[in-house]
């Protein structure tokens, strides 16, 4: 399979210019800070924009799109946003990944649900920059008043006597204009959008279809060898001896060899965990080879680490003193201790791998005069820096081609398997390709956090929480990565730890929640929608007070509700604050469409829960089964979405789709556990993922909505645990407050 290359500068207008005379914009996107500057470099000249757009005579329109493509759709619906405003023809866009080229392309990274939010207003304002520098370049070559002048679709007309001049056809004139300054341009009104709030089918599907499509496993560059690497199963552990003379033996094993292990950015957490590394003419020799090595490992100080030993550390640490205080509204702790009928509960989330259907992979060519990396990582501009870091090299000599990817969910944020293919590249001398196998994927994650949380709470004579208590123990991420100015300070370590369970929309006028980390050598990091695991503890815990004060649990919520209040984040006070007007709405969308209150067959259960993360407000009901055995079948799952503004309503809902399928293996089967500091799971027989057969109807309502659009590759996820074991509490009245589901619990005599 060939290779898909992003082209450099230079060789984007050599493209153009043998199809004949091309109209190259650069633009000014002000949100990133920069001025406009020169828009040539001299010999030859070149454009030098922030982002580039491309229009030849055959009136093909190029986008390159900064943000990588795991899923998530930015090549569609970024496009989008620049046809709207340019008022060009769907038919003729073109997508292209942007270079790595980080002086000019500011958001060659993906992460928080940020693709959308970061693109909406500077490609808008492109597209705009754009159609008027068309309509200028047809009123001159018309010799009419520009005013007389309107683009469409892929056109430009003058209006009194109904002539028009395709985008192709005014080219030429088109590159002799001077560039027209974005900001003073305004943008179109929601309701003239012709693409935007419109289903559009995704551009990456036909490639994806017929196997054209270049994902990172995919790559092919001349004169390739392939390795693997066999690591210390024990984190933490080191290797002590290795007999590799079978592994030499093998057919096709062109090198065998140590690789050391790497520090994190930082000097301690997120490094890579070295072993012996594997070369070969293919895979499958490399694979070959690393089954033949005889290897002995020393496990490390933390060798005894388990599951077991873990719990019990957090569940000291859920009563311990906390190490940060975040929320101390009121007296909460005094009318616990004073309150007639006080509820109390603990809840329970393990590890969980990223588990990415394509598994970690890059390939590395280390040359006297640079390298170059094709990977598909979740941050181009990281990987250079991290290549940069390690290899001594300035960033002009380090070309990271981004290719498409097979999932991420956090994972491709990290460096170890970029940083391991450089080492293995650099001993080589040649191009090589790293492959990590599924084993390999589930055993040296980094994975979400274990999260104990011990909740109280007070209800009024009214059946009102009058106080609500949160410890929230966890193996903190920011703990692991240890940053040397931040790790004495309890306010980072328990940033992203109590994210989301800071920002409590119901009303409680005594509100405590507090943190104290753990220690664990098991590697984590984030993980899909990071407040996950906050969601299913508060959202589990609302839905018990509410029968605990015999009310319903849509309608609790609701009664719990302010009409139109704003709730500021604690740990992330720069970030949009909570709308209960929004959180409302989206509880009622959902509980009406789902029709809430309806009777069920004997043995199903209908449970509720409601999220905001990245801007997004998001309600799952869930109606489930429980059979005499446990075994829970989650039948269907009824979402109501405000995202703001959805662009591709097709892309909100896949999105929607997507995280619901996806939190479900965490529900139902998914769990990494510790022994002697080593992963037991091996591959999916183990670690099982959800089914097929398993996917539930779902059905996703979008909240009309003109406001800028807001996150939505990650909201999905937090809101789905809670519904589905709430869900499940209503067919059974047994509480799962630990996931995965136990279904022992579950079963009936």
């Amino acid at each position: 399979m060939p290779v898909q290359v992003e082209v450099n500068r230079r060789e984007f207008l050599k493209a153009g210019a043998s199809s004949g005379a091309a109209f190259v914009l650069g633009f000014y996107l002000p949100v990133r800070g920069k001025t406009e500057e020169s828009l040539y470099d001299s010999q030859p000249q070149i454009f030098k924009p922030n982002a580039w757009v491309r229009i030849t005579p055959d009136n093909q329109i190029t986008l390159l799109v900064e943000q990588p493509e795991m899923g998530q759709g930015p090549r569609t619906v970024v496009p989008m946003m620049l046809a709207e405003e340019l008022e060009a023809d769907w038919a003729t866009i073109r997508v292209e990944q942007a270079p790595t080229i980080p002086e000019i392309y500011k958001n060659l990274i993906t992460g928080g649900s940020g693709c959308v939010r970061s693109a909406w207003g500077s490609v808008r304002k492109v597209g705009a920059q754009a159609r008027e520098m068309l309509i200028t370049a047809g009123a001159k070559q018309w010799g009419v008043d520009k005013s007389l002048c309107r683009a469409e679709n892929g056109n430009v007309i003058y209006l009194p006597a109904g002539r028009r001049l395709s985008y192709g056809e005014l080219v030429e004139t088109a590159s002799q204009i001077p560039p027209i300054a974005a900001d003073d341009l305004p943008l179109k009104a929601p309701k003239n959008f012709r693409y935007i709030g419109k289903p559009i089918l995704r551009t990456d599907i036909p490639s994806k279809v017929d196997g054209s499509a270049v994902f990172g496993i995919d790559i092919r560059v001349p004169g390739m060898l392939y390795a693997v690497i066999a690591r210390c199963p024990h984190f933490g552990g080191v290797l002590k001896t290795c007999d590799d003379s079978a592994a030499k033996a093998i057919p096709g094993v062109r090198a065998v060899f140590r690789v050391a292990p790497l520090p994190g950015p930082d000097g301690k957490g997120g490094g890579t965990a070295g072993g012996v590394a594997v070369v070969g003419e293919s895979t499958w020799a490399a694979l070959q080879g690393r089954k033949a090595l005889k290897l002995t490992w020393d496990k490390g100080p933390t060798g005894d680490e388990s599951t077991d030993s873990l719990r019990k550390r957090l569940q000291e640490q859920a009563i311990a003193t906390p190490s940060f205080v975040a929320v101390n509204q009121g007296d909460a702790l005094k009318q616990l201790a004073e309150a007639a009928k006080k509820i109390e509960a603990v809840y329970e989330t393990p590890f969980q791998a990223h588990a990415t259907m394509e598994p970690m992979n890059t390939t590395v060519d280390v040359r006297d005069d640079g390298v170059e990396v094709w990977s598909p990582t979740q941050g181009a501009t990281l990987t250079q820096e991290d290549i940069v870091r390690i290899s001594g090299l300035p960033a002009s000599k380090v070309t990271v081609h981004m290719t498409l990817s097979g999932g991420s969910f956090g994972r491709r944020g990290q460096w170890d398997y970029q940083a391991e293919t450089w080492q293995v590249a650099k001993e080589m001398k040649k191009p090589v390709q790293l492959l990590w196998t599924r084993d390999d994927d589930l055993q040296h994650d980094f994975y979400r956090q274990y999260a104990y949380q011990r909740l109280s709470a007070a209800l009024d004579e009214n059946g009102g929480i009058l106080a609500w208590s949160q410890r929230i123990a966890s193996t903190s991420v920011h703990a692991y990565y240890a940053i040397p100015d931040k790790i004495k300070d309890p306010r980072y370590i328990a940033a992203l730890e109590l994210g989301g369970a800071d920002v409590l929309p119901y009303s409680v006028p005594n509100f405590r929640l507090d943190y104290l980390s753990a220690e664990s050598p098991v590697p984590r990091a984030w993980w899909r929608s990071v407040t996950n695991f906050t969601a299913f503890a508060m959202e589990s815990f609302v839905d018990e007070l509410a029968h605990a004060a015999g009310k319903d649990p849509c309608q609790f919520r609701l009664s719990l509700l302010p009409e139109n209040q704003k709730v500021t984040s604690v740990m992330w006070p720069d970030g949009k604050p909570l709308d209960t007007r929004k959180f409302r709405t989206v509880l009622q969308l959902a509980a009406d469409k789902a029709g809430w209150g309806k009777p069920l067959p004997a043995g199903w259960g209908r449970g509720i829960a409601c999220h905001f993360s990245f801007g997004s407000y998001i309600a799952h009901i869930a109606e489930v089964s429980v059979e005499k055995d446990g075994a829970v079948r989650v039948h269907r799952v009824v979402s109501a979405v405000d995202c703001g503004t959805a662009v591709n309503p097709d892309g909100v809902k896949a999105m929607t789709e997507g995280s619901i399928n996806f939190a479900l293996t965490e529900v139902l089967t998914g769990e990494i556990t510790i022994k002697n500091s080593a992963v037991e799971q091996s591959n999916f027989h183990d670690y099982q993922v959800l089914r097929m057969n398993q996917s539930p109807e779902i059905e996703v309502h979008i909240v009309p909505s003109t406001a800028n659009p807001e996150g939505m590759g990650e909201p999905g996820v937090p809101p789905l645990a809670p519904a589905v074991t709430n869900a499940v509490f209503a067919a059974t009245g047994v509480r799962i407050r630990r996931l995965p589901m136990d279904t022992r619990l579950l079963r009936k005599p």
